[in-house]
């Protein structure tokens, strides 16, 4: 059987609220069919450096990203996680979609998923990249998830990460504890289902595949607003994942707490068969 890998990013959830509630109901049936662990981000709590972490499997002082800006990196030496797998074997189909151009838009100060060109070109990388920051993330996510959704189920990469930013704009205008923080997370959480449905379509459709589908966030933001410091509302992350085949849900290993320089290791080893938990980063 075939393993298929997706990551969904969500920027900015607090994921305890989320859960609690009742703003995220596919979220929630997704976290109790399913596993999860407990993410303790590392400060700086800003979207560059948590990101590069969870993508590259690289800390803060391996990768050098401190802020937004990307000023001083050194992400030449650390590859994401679908450029590792590509790069382990060159048959790997990979997929990135995004609503914040640094992700992977090659024209920026990044990016954190390579670019790959050759790969590209010959249809075996796929990039979707979206500008949040002038059209609105409402907006651009739709687009994400609408050309996400069409290739997960007719596509089928082997490795994908998709990104979604509505949440955290919702939380930098009005603060992590207003009824608009809770309607971007009720908005983002249909665009889960969506992404969910059409990996449960693919699986049903194709029994000699299996996908595991994770979810995590890059820190929380403050009542009042932001993100950055060492608060544990600002800390706090987590992943969550599913083994969906034609046959059902499986509930995939997972440790009960772990850092961000787990996800990639993670992600790689479960691509390639294992369990994860022959993963390089570090359970807490």
């Amino acid at each position: 059987m075939t393993r298929h890998v997706v990551l969904i990013g969500v920027d900015g959830l607090r994921i305890d609220d989320a859960l609690a509630g009742g703003d995220a109901p596919a979220l929630t049936a997704f976290v109790d069919a399913g596993s999860m662990a407990s993410m303790e981000m590392e400060v700086p709590t800003l979207s560059g450096p948590g990101w590069a972490s969870i993508l590259t499997g690289a800390s803060h002082a391996e990768h050098g990203v401190r802020d937004n800006f990307f000023s001083g990196h050194n992400l030449l030496d650390h590859a994401d996680f679908l450029s590792r797998a590509w790069f382990a074997d060159q048959t790997v189909t990979t997929w990135v979609a995004t609503s914040w151009p640094p992700i992977a838009d090659p024209a920026g100060p990044a990016p954190i998923v390579w670019w790959r060109d050759e790969a590209r070109r010959s249809g075996r990388h796929n990039v979707i990249v979206r500008d949040g920051e002038t059209y609105g993330y409402s907006r651009m996510d739709g687009e994400v998830v609408a050309w996400s959704a069409q290739s997960l189920r007719w596509l089928g990469p082997r490795a994908s990460f998709i990104y979604l930013g509505e949440v955290d704009l919702a939380g930098h205008l009005y603060g992590g504890a207003a009824p608009e923080y809770r309607a971007a997370v009720a908005s983002v959480d249909g665009r889960l289902a969506t992404l969910i449905e059409s990996v449960r379509e693919r699986a049903a459709a194709n029994p000699d595949e299996e996908w595991l589908v994770a979810i995590t966030t890059d820190h929380g933001h403050l009542d009042i607003g932001g993100h950055g410091g060492s608060d544990p509302i600002l800390t706090r992350a987590f992943l969550a994942a599913q083994l969906i085949s034609a046959g059902g849900v499986k509930r995939p290993a997972l440790p009960t707490a772990i850092v961000p320089t787990f996800v990639a290791p993670y992600l790689l080893d479960m691509l390639a068969g294992g369990d994860g938990l022959v993963a390089g980063g570090r359970d807490l």
